[in-house]
């Protein structure tokens, strides 16, 4: 019996040893949103290991002992954080070439607004998302909550608001879909939509957003209107007009796509984890049910939208055309149009995606656009500011010499 014992014990420490190969570590919690980080473990169980199969549970953020003579005491671990290990981590993070960004902060999508937001500043982006508590009280700013303010009401002048009651994500997703069954033949018919999502495969990657306003123009153009407003009553820089020209451009990938059948059922359910077979909600089906569609499954919502978006007399937008707005006085400033290279625009998304699959590391904003970092609430953390800072008084200390 004691030999028994003795060969189950080895197995069991000895083998789970070897097939663990990453650990999940919990980096930090706020409230009630919990952010993790994958880390691949040093392994050196002792001296005579040869680090492929043994796991060493030392990290900044968590100590697990495993001391096999102490086995009764250290059994359970205990895990600990503190706020100078957790920021070393993320410091560490930022850097981190095991895993891509897409898997690291577990993006199954993209949207447009996150990919303008790298064309402003692809470090800030990324110190959002280490950061997130940060972000969150930036959106908090006055000037952002009256921007969304302006476009709620703009919205509500020709849509109402309904209610519906979900319980799952498939519930969450299926009223975005149903919204835009409920769009498509108002816009047919000519008239005025607001708020319509769009998403598609871009370079392999799945995309989302939600388009500020469709509309026919009087030369029958189908023209896409990106609302923006401003605290200054003037329009923006050249480098703020560059994001938003990126911006309505993905929409408009998006949207041709959804046009052209380019999207697929298994884009829609592999790339956002959604199950196929799931029965939508009773509120949700009686939503559908009020709007003309019979469906049960989110399944069979999907093939509708899809097979109606493709089967539709939409034509692809025509018009790229960004309005700006004063905050202050609620004014029209002025509406530029955007210009529409596909090539071009694919090869600056193509750039942005290499980051996101971890083919590169992320980088700061040109010393030509440097003022973008006074304004910026990463600026006293940011390491591309401080590399830049050092390299322009190494360029200084040797101009002197």
């Amino acid at each position: 019996m004691f030999v028994y014992n003795l060969i189950s014990f080895y197995l069991c420490l000895i083998f789970p040893l070897k097939i663990i190969r990453y650990i999940v570590v919990k980096v930090y919690t706020y409230k009630q949103c919990m952010f993790y980080v994958f880390r691949e473990p040093q392994c050196h169980l002792n001296s005579e290991s040869d680090g492929k199969h043994s796991v060493n549970f030392d990290s900044p953020c968590a100590s697990i002992s495993s001391s096999v003579h102490n086995r009764n005491e250290e059994a359970l671990g205990q895990e600990t954080v503190n706020t100078e290990n957790v920021r070393g981590l993320k410091r560490k993070c930022l850097h981190e070439n095991r895993f891509s960004p897409m898997q690291r902060f577990f993006k199954r999508h993209l949207s447009v607004t996150l990919l303008c937001d790298q064309s402003w500043c692809e470090m800030k982006t990324v110190y959002g998302l280490l950061k997130p508590f940060v972000k969150r009280k930036e959106m908090q700013r006055a000037e952002v909550q009256i921007g969304k303010e302006i476009h709620l009401s703009r919205e509500r002048e020709i849509q109402d608001v309904v209610p519906v009651d979900i319980c799952t994500r498939e519930d969450a997703e299926a009223i975005k879909l149903l919204n835009m069954l409920h769009m498509i033949p108002l816009l047919e018919a000519g008239e005025r939509v607001r708020e319509f999502p769009v998403f598609g495969v871009l370079e392999g990657v799945f995309v989302m957003g939600v388009i500020d306003e469709l509309m026919y123009s009087q030369k029958g153009e189908l023209v896409l209107n990106e609302l923006k407003t401003r605290k200054q009553n003037s329009l923006p820089s050249s480098a703020q007009d560059k994001v938003n020209c990126l911006q309505v451009g993905l929409y408009k990938l998006l949207f041709d796509g959804l046009v052209r059948g380019e999207v697929k059922k298994d884009h829609v359910l592999n790339h956002r984890k959604l199950r196929s077979g799931q029965v939508l909600g009773a509120g949700v089906q009686a939503h559908a049910k009020s709007i003309g569609v019979q469906v049960t499954t989110f399944e069979e919502l999907v093939d509708a939208l899809l097979i109606t978006m493709s089967c539709s007399d939409l034509p692809c937008i025509d018009l790229l055309q960004i309005e700006y707005y004063h905050q202050g006085s609620s004014g029209a400033i002025g509406t530029r149009v955007a210009p529409f290279d596909e090539a071009q625009l694919r090869a600056e998304l193509q750039g942005h995606l290499a980051y996101w699959r971890g083919q590169r590391e992320p980088k700061g904003v040109d010393i030509e656009e440097a003022w973008k970092c006074k304004s910026c609430i990463y600026e006293q953390t940011c390491n591309w500011t401080k590399n830049r800072l050092q390299v322009s008084d190494q360029q200084a200390d040797h101009a002197s010499s």
